[in-house]
């Protein structure tokens, strides 16, 4: 009688085994098919596009959920929704994860759930930045109060990573929920119009309880964080675009809080000249001009990335880089509400220096501010305690810091977007600063109201009065006779002068008292 075991061959496993990782790689036909409908790539696609060819090794592709109860027994998908792995960009270490909207429709379970916490947990320990490709249901219901557990275990990974490695949110699908917390938990969110949405309770909850009637672009879409409530701080029209982009903003990133950003040698003069600039920005102060244009003369080849670049308009926070070095750059907008701070902008920015902070990014800050945007609302929604988030944060960072000062610098504004009194390290000036408690015309209206009021002609005293105050306080070179600015500069030499100051600063070293954490406004 024949043996009834019969032997195995390792070249027959190995041939299952790649069958089956076929198998898995290739996904549900049918799901690939509803994907493309929808205009949207598969997980693997998108992968694909993230990562250098070649070099995703992808983690605990055969895991398989072990919940049973509403049919869930008899459907056991491989990977179980979520894709998790690693690989490079441009040759550096980048952990992703990836939902499968094929499987449950992305949604999170306990399996999925535990493959996540493993990713975030390998690149926390191995300090390279995580990317999360989100387009999930949210949570599985069928598992319930196991899949929301889920979500707890990533949001505590998100705070603990904060900080730590960049966190970059992709949203390319639904994202409802408490599973939109963990985008807003991370360093940045990317969206694409027409396919992804972030809100916490749908259009159908929002008109049972509200009866307002609005559709999931409507409610949560791509437009909508980017430009009204600030979630999102990019947005793109397709997603070969957006991982194109996010490519881009991982070049300029350190892989970790103890790495400084990637340097690159440009082929554009550090020392050269921007004469351009002499044109471009009005001595007159009430005249607009567009800083992107400012910016662009200054940093290397005329590049950078605007974050927030739709919310908040009136200050620009953008990373650039400047003889080869990454820099932070915050700048009011003239074109933008006069430049203004306001609480939306001051939130912004406020965020924008913090993140720079956390991954020794130097800042450069070019002022052309009138002050604070006066007014009910903004009084009443708490511009004391937003404008002081950006004055915390400043006050907070310890990486290098310089400030420019193009025109206007009036009041609590001027010090707050990093004066020589909060810790710049060197701030410089053109010739047309105008640095003052307030404006001239503000200025004389108080100090000779009684002078103004007394007079035959209070308009010809009031003018004399205006002239006389820009003669005594609001002249070039005021504040630089009394060391409140190191130097006024040619603006042609800014960016000589900018990028010698970061290469001197590149050392600089400066520790905070020990402590905890602050207790930042709120």
């Amino acid at each position: 009688m024949g043996d009834i075991h019969q032997t195995v061959s390792t070249r027959e496993r190995t041939a299952e085994l790649v069958a089956l990782r076929e198998s898995v790689e290739a996904g549900d036909a049918a799901g690939t098919e509803r994907q493309r409908a929808k205009g949207k790539l598969t997980a693997r696609e998108r992968i694909q596009l993230l990562l250098d060819k070649g070099s995703f090794t992808a983690v605990e592709t055969l895991r398989r959920h072990r919940a049973s109860g509403f049919g869930l027994e008899a459907k056991r998908p491989h990977s179980d929704g979520v894709i998790t792995g690693w690989g490079t960009v441009e040759g550096r270490t980048v952990f992703v994860y990836a939902h499968d909207f094929r499987i449950f429709g992305g949604a999170l379970g306990e399996a999925h759930a535990t493959k996540i916490h493993k990713i975030m947990d390998m690149a926390l320990a191995a300090g390279a930045p995580l990317v999360s490709l989100n387009d999930g249901a949210g949570a599985r219901i069928q598992e319930g109060v196991s899949a929301l557990a889920g979500y707890g275990g990533i949001f505590q990974r998100n705070t603990a990573a904060s900080g730590v490695i960049p966190q970059i949110s992709v949203m390319l699908g639904p994202c409802a929920g408490g599973a939109a917390y963990s985008p807003a938990l991370t360093d940045f969110v990317f969206m694409v119009r027409g396919t992804s949405q972030m809100f916490i309770t749908g259009p159908d909850v929002v008109a049972a309880v509200t009866g307002e009637q609005v559709s999931q672009n409507g409610l949560g879409g791509a437009d909508v964080h980017a430009e009204i409530s600030g979630v999102a701080h990019f947005a793109y029209d397709d997603e070969e675009t957006c991982l194109e982009e996010v490519r881009y903003l991982l070049s300029l990133l350190p892989g970790n809080n103890r790495e400084a950003p990637p340097v690159e040698i440009s082929e554009d003069p550090a020392d050269r000249r921007c004469e351009a600039l002499l044109e471009l920005v009005p001595a007159d102060g009430n005249r607009p001009y567009d800083m992107r244009r400012v910016i662009e003369e200054i940093v290397d080849d005329g590049q950078f990335i605007e974050v927030h670049e739709r919310w908040a308009t009136n200050v620009i926070c953008a990373l650039a880089r400047l003889d080869g070095q990454v820099a932070g750059i915050v700048a009011n907008q003239p074109m933008s509400m006069a430049g203004v701070l306001d609480i939306h902008a001051s939130e912004k920015a406020a965020r924008f220096v913090q993140l720079c902070d956390a991954f020794n990014i130097p800042l450069i800050t070019l002022l052309d501010v009138p002050g604070f945007l006066p007014g009910v609302d903004q009084e009443h929604g708490g511009i004391i305690r937003h404008g002081a988030k950006l004055l915390y944060a400043y006050c907070n960072a310890t990486v290098p810091r310089i400030q420019l000062i193009l025109r206007k610098a009036y009041g609590g504004a001027y010090i707050v977007m990093d004066s020589r009194s909060v810790g710049t390290d060197l701030s410089f000036a053109w010739p047309t600063n105008e640095i003052a408690v307030m404006g001239a015309e503000g200025a004389a209206n108080v100090i000779f109201r009684k002078r103004i009021a007394e007079s035959d002609d209070p308009d010809a005293t009031r003018a004399a009065m205006v002239k006389e105050y820009k003669a005594e306080l609001m002249h070039p070179y005021y504040a630089a006779e009394r060391g409140l600015v190191d130097d006024v500069i040619d603006p042609a030499e800014t960016r000589a002068i900018l990028g010698r100051g970061l290469r001197m600063l590149r050392t600089k070293h400066a520790e905070l008292p020990a402590r905890k954490h602050g207790n930042p406004p709120q």
